[in-house]
């Protein structure tokens, strides 16, 4: 081997070490103690179960807000700050259930809920903005007074939260997107998608520019009907969504509970019927601890969650660097309630 052919094998070599300590330190490991941490605050009981349209629901906007600010997001299009909020009234029921709704102007009973919105502006503009979600309330506490009486709601949805705000960190932390990202978790799913709904009737993007949406709600538990770290899709076969993501390394696969009607029952809805290509990954879809003051830290499978996350930011940002477009399956989309 002559001299110039060994230099130039030995600089090749060089090359491609290089390249791959690159590799290595250029891809995104989600680590269990920011899963971790963001339960802790979250499924406090200091956090007085995180009532809709409640100061504790502010607090915790306010807490996604604030990481979404220290991983670099910005305020989205149109908006002074990471915050949205609706005025939402309570009404009485027939059966005598007091409920809220949204209100176009503050009344004697009205109250706000609080969206938390952060945005990661992509290369293209015209290349559209991918919306993953979730919801930050829950049920609050009960009048119990013996026992546990505070709804942590740790896997409801506390756990979907985590997942967006452990997104934004890892797909604001790499290169930049050729999509915009926006990143929002709701308030006030829990007496009827009221945040998503506002949210809908208020984006701070053009709903046509919205390529698709992903809502991460209950991860905290691994379904047994579902292959081992594998989420569910509500609505799976509704579009190519799902199927695409999972051929890009995302552990996610079909519902199998099509007679619980989870694509209707989560803020995905409010989308779809817009109609945005709009699905839910969930967890365990019927874990035991549901809307009970057991769904606490002690009933969280971390592993799995944090797997979970693990495994969509590699999908996540090669669909937000793709001209890949979701699109409905023949019947897929919602046209009303069903």
């Amino acid at each position: 081997m002559t001299m110039f052919l060994k230099r130039t094998v030995a600089a090749l070599g060089l090359l491609l070490g290089c390249a791959a300590i690159h590799a290595q330190q250029s891809s995104w490991v989600v680590k269990p103690e920011w899963v971790r941490a963001h339960e802790e605050f979250l499924a406090s009981d200091a956090m007085g179960g995180r009532q809709s349209a409640s100061r504790w629901e502010e607090i915790t906007a306010n807490y996604v807000a604030s990481e979404f600010i220290a991983y670099g997001l910005k305020t989205a299009p149109g908006m002074s700050g990471y915050i949205q909020s609706a005025d939402v009234d309570v009404y009485t029921t027939p059966t005598g259930r007091q409920r809220l709704r949204l209100v176009d102007a503050p009344t004697k009973t009205s109250r706000k809920t609080f969206n938390a919105i952060g945005y990661l502006q992509g290369s293209d503009p015209a290349a559209g903005t991918i919306l993953l979600t979730a919801h930050l309330d829950h049920l609050g506490t009960s009048d119990a007074t013996d026992g546990d009486n505070i709804y942590n709601g740790a896997n409801d949805d506390a756990s979907g939260t985590t997942a967006v705000m452990e997104l934004a960190h890892a797909l604001a932390a790499g290169p930049k997107l050729k999509r915009s990202v926006l990143f929002v978790c709701y308030g006030s799913e829990e007496l009827g998608g009221l945040g998503s709904t506002y949210f809908g009737k208020h984006p701070p993007v053009p709903l046509k520019e919205l390529v698709t949406n992903l809502e991460f709600e209950m991860i905290g538990a691994q379904d047994p009907k579902m292959p081992n770290g594998v989420m569910l899709v509500t609505g799976w076969e509704r579009s190519n969504l799902g199927p695409t993501l999972k051929e890009h390394g995302a552990l996610l696969g079909p519902d199998p509970y099509p007679e619980q009607h989870f694509f209707q029952r989560s803020d995905n809805f409010s989308l779809a019927l817009l109609g945005i290509v709009a699905h839910t990954a969930a967890g365990w879809g019927t874990v035991p601890t549901y809307h009970k003051p057991n769904d606490d830290m002690a009933h969280l499978d971390l592993p799995f969650m944090t797997a979970a996350i693990q495994s969509l930011v590699e999908p996540m940002r090669w669909l937000a660097s793709s001209d890949f477009v979701p699109q409905w399956n023949k019947g897929g989309q919602p046209k009303g309630r069903e």
